[in-house]
């Protein structure tokens, strides 16, 4: 998916037992980030703590993150959606963590690994991919707070001027 595309809609089950329908989240927020994780990567167990503390701190400027795993879960049966109950209640997420099982709607908006953030602002227009921070394995030296950026800047209507660096994780496990 390129900067500036509509994303796909989807309609995925939450770990919390509900189904999230994405046309329905841009309906209700100023902003969407989609968040294509897993369990066991290492990456986003790196991260996990800053995207929760991303989601607390815009949450009250309309911004609502999704995470989606879309791993196969029979090569890696740490990403199925038990276990992802388990993590997402120890992890204490705030926000709703849901399966892809058919790995669709990984697919259709080119997510290649994970920790990877989509944002797309009311419209579903993609506005950011790209990396979270500069500094995964240490977060109190991290310079660039680069998705953190990107946010303030679609909330205040402005254009992206920072250079985007792609996501850095572990790949999507995708079906053979």
């Amino acid at each position: 998916m390129e900067i500036g595309a509509y994303a796909p809609d989807f309609e995925l089950p939450s770990t919390g037992g509900d189904v999230v329908h994405l046309t329905k989240c841009l309906a209700k927020y100023t902003a969407v980030v989609v968040v294509f994780m897993c369990n066991h990567c290492p990456y986003v167990k790196a991260y996990k703590d800053r995207l929760i503390a991303l989601q607390r701190d815009f949450a009250e400027r309309g911004v609502l993150f999704v995470g989606i795993n879309a791993n196969d879960e029979e090569k890696y049966p740490e990403d199925g959606f038990e276990k992802m109950k388990a993590y997402g209640a120890e992890w204490g997420l705030n926000f709703p963590y849901l399966r892809d099982r058919t790995q669709d709607v990984a697919e259709a908006f080119g997510a290649r690994c994970t920790p990877e953030p989509f944002l797309l602002d009311r419209q579903g227009i993609l506005r950011y991919r790209g990396r979270i921070d500069d500094n995964y394995s240490n977060p109190d030296a991290v310079t660039r707070q680069d998705l953190r950026e990107a946010i303030e800047a679609v909330l205040g209507d402005r254009e992206l001027t920072q250079p985007v660096e792609p996501a850095i994780g572990c790949s999507v496990k995708w079906f053979a």
